[in-house]
């Protein structure tokens, strides 16, 4: 199968998941998780109608990425994984949003870096949820603390929640993950009204469907587009 074909066979899912539970398949963005996966591979998910592209490590990214959207505007690029704080310049020269933002020194830094920028930057929040992730903030007062801090930068702009699920065939785990991160969502907008949150990025290639059903607005695949690393 082809890269367009699966992706193809992926926005079906989604589409089928979002009718069994109530929702509009427009309420979903579809993100491909390119990394470890090069140029060609990535223009044929553009040629799938991908737009949104997800990398994991800053070095990859700018390599990648940097000639790929000067070549082909309207390509989005978010940082999904973990950014270290010494790397968040040059992240910037690329990335379009931070969704991987989980602790509160990065978000000082990502504060700092971006004092006078219009506009603003996009960042997502990261809740620990699932036993196998290590990163991300442990609670929701610590998650609302975040945000406090966040708002507090100029140049930052939050826009939504992120988190893993862990990785298991435990589907009640999974569910049980993704309804954390909907419930701190309501926590946060109650203690900040007018904050929109309007992202919830959660689910991958094995778990898509339940966090479609628990509420996603954006979902992350790699391995279900680009198929397994060889």
């Amino acid at each position: 199968m082809t890269i367009v074909e699966r992706i193809e066979t992926i926005r079906e899912r989604i589409e089928k998941a979002c009718i069994r539970s109530g929702r509009k398949p427009e309420e979903v963005t579809l993100m491909a998780v390119s990394k470890f996966h090069e140029g060609g591979e990535i223009k044929e998910a553009l040629a799938g109608g991908i737009t949104l592209f997800g990398e994991n490590r800053v070095q990859e990214a700018v390599r990648k990425f940097l000639p790929l959207k000067e070549a082909r505007p309207g390509i989005e690029l978010h940082l999904i994984g973990s950014l270290q704080r010494n790397k968040a310049k040059s992240a910037l020269t690329v990335c379009d949003a931070i969704q991987s933002l989980d602790r509160d020194g990065l978000a000082a830094v990502l504060g700092s870096l971006t004092l006078n920028r219009e506009p603003p930057l996009p960042v997502l929040l990261e809740l620990h949820t699932g036993e196998e992730s290590k990163s991300g903030y442990p609670d929701e007062d610590s998650l609302s603390r975040a945000a406090e801090l966040v708002l507090s930068q100029g140049g930052l702009k939050l826009t939504g929640l992120m988190t893993m699920a862990p990785y298991t065939a435990d589907g009640d785990a999974v569910r049980r993950s993704f309804r954390k991160l909907v419930h701190a969502g309501d926590t946060v907008r109650k203690r900040f009204p007018g904050l929109e949150l309007s992202c919830l990025s959660m689910g991958m290639t094995n778990d898509f469907e339940i966090a479609i059903e628990e509420g996603s607005t954006l979902v992350r695949i790699g391995t279900a587009i680009f198929g397994e690393r060889s």
